[in-house]
């Protein structure tokens, strides 16, 4: 269900149990923290669709971008700490979490492009000249893209176990291709149908990412496993987080053909923090890094997967807050 078109600028706002409770959906999220639950939940009409966020503290602004599969909830160890200091933005990008499925052909909707177009106008929306920009996953493209194409309104990069342009062919190297067989079936027409089939099927295929990717198999709760299962279960979603690799696909193969392209760094001030363990995006993939990035500094966190901002909290807490406190 999606709530009445909104304006540009204009936005819902709910306190407690957001509006999708309240609409009938059935989310069990098990114990939760009640600090969690009390965020403030809105929506803004940004570029024909509409944009569900969650927003806390005050001060200089971070957006905090999520990847697949996840939603706004990847950051919910995130969010209290940084909100001390900061304000800050979480979204659901298009197709993903709460926020609608643009009606329009995949390729027209749901690729890097979009969703930069998509995040610039929620900052517009929400008027937010400048901003940190957080991400990890498939939120680092979206990152790097709008750093290259909207430098003036990025004071800083932080990211989680970046991909980035300088990976290369490395994605199809013989002891890798195994780990990237999701991304060929995301893109099959019936693959929603197969995982969506039943709860148990959608768990099952979430929790194997939840487990695999993490450095530690056991590092995702309970309540979080159950609502991330509540959250893809919704119609659409499944659907939504697909889409991304079917955009993607002609960029992908282009990289496994052509190996890394030469381009121009990106000059915005960067931090990344990578996990050691990460099967499916490897640390050692960093070399390439000055490459792309003019100003970075990268360190790499032992144990920890693909998830270092869920994984390693504190850590990532502390990085994230020295980082943008320093460019202020």
């Amino acid at each position: 269900m999606i709530p009445p078109a909104l304006e540009i600028g204009d936005s819902r706002e709910t306190v407690g149990y957001p509006d999708f409770r309240a609409a009938g959906r059935s989310y069990t999220y098990g114990v939760v923290e009640e600090r969690t639950m009390s965020w403030k939940h809105r929506s803004v009409q940004v570029n024909g669709i509409e944009l569900h966020y969650v927003r806390e503290g005050s001060g200089f602004p971070l957006l905090l971008v999520h990847g697949w599969p996840e939603y706004w909830r990847t950051w919910r160890k995130n969010i209290p700490v940084l909100a001390d200091s900061f304000d800050v933005i979480v979204p659901d990008l298009a197709g993903f979490g709460e926020s609608e499925n643009p009606d329009v052909p995949t390729a027209d909707g749901y690729g890097v492009d979009d969703h930069v177009t998509d995040l610039m106008g929620l900052a517009e929306a929400l008027d937010v000249e400048e901003f940190g920009f957080v991400s990890h996953d498939l939120g680092a493209y979206v990152g790097q893209s709008i750093a290259r194409e909207h430098p003036e309104h990025v004071r800083g990069l932080f990211f989680f176990d970046c991909p980035y342009p300088g990976i290369g062919d490395r994605w199809r190297d013989p002891d890798h291709i195994s780990e990237i067989w999701y991304q060929s079936f995301n893109q099959q027409p019936w693959a929603a149908d197969l995982v969506g089939a039943s709860r148990e099927t959608c768990r099952m295929y979430i929790d194997h990412f939840l487990t695999h990717w993490a450095g530690d198999p056991d590092a995702f709760d309970e309540a979080d496993r159950e609502a991330w299962v509540d959250t893809f279960s919704e119609p659409g979603n499944l659907q939504g987080g697909f889409n991304w690799y079917i955009a993607a696909e002609e960029a992908r193969k282009q990289l496994m053909r052509e190996g890394a392209p030469t381009m121009e760094p990106i000059e915005v001030p960067t931090r990344i923090l990578w996990g050691e363990s990460d099967p499916i995006v490897k640390s050692e993939w960093a070399d390439r890094l000055g490459e792309y990035f003019a100003d970075y500094q990268l360190e790499t966190v032992p144990g920890a997967g693909h998830f270092v901002q869920y994984e390693r909290p504190d850590r990532a807490n502390d990085a994230l807050t020295s980082f943008f406190s320093d460019l202020q």
